[in-house]
């Protein structure tokens, strides 16, 4: 089964713009053909209109800080952990947290998520 008929998808806000860079990245680096990104780039807009969105907010902001601070993870990633904790109430234990980053997937274990490192 697919991880997206499995697990409700739960992202943070900047998502979107960390997907497009990523696929442009691939792209000029010639990882990726152009017919490869065509497709990769609609099923992208497939998921943006199924998943939920986790806004900016003053606690996800704080939560953020606080991940950088505690564990070895890029801005960006902080912000997605702290999405996802802000998502669950603080409570991750029994939530699966995927991610194909190692650093995000160690921060996400040592936070309480049940992760997966894809």
């Amino acid at each position: 089964m697919s991880l997206h008929k499995q697990y409700e998808i739960v992202v943070w806000w900047a998502t979107p713009v960390e997907v497009a860079s990523a696929l442009a990245r691939l792209l000029s680096m010639k990882l990726l053909s152009p017919r490869e990104w065509t497709q990769a780039h609609r099923t992208a807009s497939v998921f943006t209109s199924a998943w939920t969105v986790v806004a900016p907010s003053s606690a996800v902001r704080d939560k953020a800080q606080q991940i950088v601070e505690r564990y070895d993870v890029r801005a960006a990633d902080a912000f997605q952990l702290a999405a996802a904790l802000e998502w669950c109430s603080d409570v991750p234990q029994g939530r699966q947290f995927l991610t194909a980053d190692t650093r995000l997937f160690h921060a996400a274990l040592l936070a309480g998520f049940d992760a997966l490192n894809l």
